[in-house]
Order: structure tokens, then sequence, then C-alpha cells
């Protein structure tokens, strides 16, 4: 009789170790001087200066990447989908003005190639050093039977700080603040189970480099314009305009915003024409060109989208906040 072994049940930790080995000398480079210990032991540690903090709270964020994974499978391109990953936790956390300080990945798969993690990992790193966020830990899970041979699922954990007294909440925002949309990089990371429903597995496949081009990380450009003058930041992620940005208002507003403001990739367009897709339903799935959205006031505005430019990252006024109770008009 055979014996049966843990790798002939599906699990090969030989391989495991050494895919672990291979990304020490990678994840490396995006460490902060904060970090204390090499990845792979049984915690991640991270010292916070305190000295550099007043009343430092911790924010923390966990998210994935969602079916836009099937995309990248279906194009053999694994490099990009691992910044998704990141940006989506810390854009989460940049809309209370929390700074990043560190990440860890969650890689789950039954039989994956290691070149293809090693790609994921890479993403993965490259968006934590895009966002100073330092890649301290994760978890690798092999899981015979729960995925298809060549699926994965990646999700991810980000902690990050802000100073008590200076946490972006929204309470401030009232009539006459003016609405920042911030350019986004394309579909980034939500409303693909709509895309794929309307475009084909050809579509899809001719079309995977736009659909791959990972989700914008506003950390940088943002964290430099923090002020008194930003009340509110939305993340335009799932529920899109009507959900992310009725999050952040008081109970007493509406945040009114003009469609025809900003140029609206064509992609959407297509996606939107294709499938015979109503207005509300677009911009409630998708960003539609706007992946985050800054409310400030209106003496600021013109300023701040001065200050962005010169970061090369294009924005618009795209509305403004009326009396109201917590509404998105979308004229």
């Amino acid at each position: 009789m055979k014996k049966i072994t843990y790798k002939t049940s599906g699990v090969d930790i030989a391989a495991a170790s050494s895919f672990k080995s291979k990304l020490r000398p990678l994840v490396r480079k995006s460490f902060r001087q904060e970090v204390l210990r090499d990845i792979g032991g049984f915690g991640s540690f991270f010292r916070l200066q305190k000295n550099k903090y007043k009343d430092p709270i911790l924010v923390s964020s966990s998210d994935g990447v969602g079916t836009k994974l099937k995309i990248a499978l279906l194009a053999n391109k694994h490099d990009t989908v691992g910044i998704d990953a990141v940006a989506m936790n810390v854009n989460d956390i940049l809309c209370v003005g929390a700074e990043p300080l560190f990440f860890l990945d969650y890689i789950a798969f039954t039989k994956v190639s290691e070149g293809v993690l090693v790609d994921v990992v890479k993403g993965i790193n490259d968006g934590c050093i895009e966002s100073n966020c330092s890649l301290i830990g994760g978890e690798t899970a092999q899981m015979p039977g729960m995925y298809a041979d060549r699926e994965y699922d990646i999700a991810g954990f980000c902690v990050g700080v802000v100073e008590r007294d200076k946490i972006i909440d929204g309470s401030r925002i009232k009539p006459g603040d003016l609405l920042i949309g911030l350019e986004s990089s394309g579909i980034h990371s939500n409303g693909y189970s709509l895309v794929r429903k309307v475009l084909s597995p050809a579509e899809l496949r001719r079309m995977s480099k736009e659909l791959l081009i990972p989700t914008r990380i506003y950390v940088k450009p943002v964290l430099s314009i923090l002020g008194s003058q930003v009340k509110g930041i939305a993340h335009i992620t799932g529920g899109a305009f009507y959900d992310k940005i009725a999050r952040i208002l008081p109970d007493d507003v509406n945040a009114r915003i003009n469609k025809d403001s900003w140029p609206v990739p064509k992609i959407f367009r297509l996606i939107q024409n294709k499938g015979g897709i109503e207005d509300r339903e677009m911009y409630h799935t998708l960003n539609m060109g706007i992946g985050m959205v800054l409310i400030v006031d209106k003496i600021s505005a013109q300023g701040i989208i001065s200050k962005l430019r010169a970061l090369k990252l294009k924005s618009w006024v795209i509305g403004e906040v009326v009396r109201g109770s917590k509404k998105i008009e979308i004229l």
C-alpha cells in the first residue's frame, strides 16, 4: 500500500519553503527603519516611533482584489494584482488621514507555479514601496480542493497611524463645500463581476492590458496636501459614488455631483453601451474615472487642484455640498 504523506495529499512543504526563501531579499526593499525583524518568524515586529507623535491612533483595514484575478488568470499576467491588494487597503485608511505603516498579505491556492506566486508578491511589494508601507509578513496557504489548479486568491491587511486631532471623519462638512474628484487609473478593483458579465472571454483577453492596470495608490500626493481644508475623503470602491461618499456625510447635507465635470474614460462607456446599463447602475458600481473624492472648503479647492497637478495627479471640482439628508445626487 502506498504511503500517504502531506505531499501526496496536495501540500508541498519543501516547495513552500523554497518560495519563501526567494521572497526575503525582495520584500526587504519595502522595509522602513521601524521594521525590527526579517520575514519568516511567528510574528512580525514594527516599532512605532512614539517621539514622532503626540497622540497616535492606529488605523487598520483588510481587503482583497476580487474577481479581477480572473482577468489575470485569463491573460496569464500576475505582476500587478498585488499592487491592487495594497491599494485597496492603504487608500481606505488614507480616508481618515492615516499614513500606512505596514502590510501583511494572504495568498491561497491549490496548485500554482512558483513563478506566478513570486510575481504576485513582487506586485504586493511594489505597492508597499509606492505607499511607503513595509511588507513585514503574511501567509501563503496551499489548500488542496479549494481552488481549481492555477487559480488563487489574494487578501491583505494594513495598519497605519494618524494623530488623534488630525483624524478626518467628515463631521466638519457643511453646505458650500466642494467635491474634488481624483483621477483613477482605470476600473481599479471593483465591478469586475459586472465587467465579466458584459464582455466575452475573447474580449476580456484582448482588453486585458487595460483591464489589469493596477489601482492607483493615492497615499503620497494626498498626504502631502492634507490640512484643515480637507474635511472628508472617500475611496470610490464597492458601492461607488452613492455608497462611499454618503458614508462620510453628516446627516443634514447632500452631495450634488455633476457627472459632466470630468472626462469619463472610454472603457466605462464601452461597458455601459455593450451591456445596456443605466447610469445609476454605472455610478453605483464603477468609479467612472474618479478613484477618490476629497471634500474641501470652497476657498481652498483650486489651490489643492494645482498642488495635485504639480504631483502629476489630475483632479476636478465635480460637485458641491448642499442641505439635505445624507443623499447623493448625480445630475
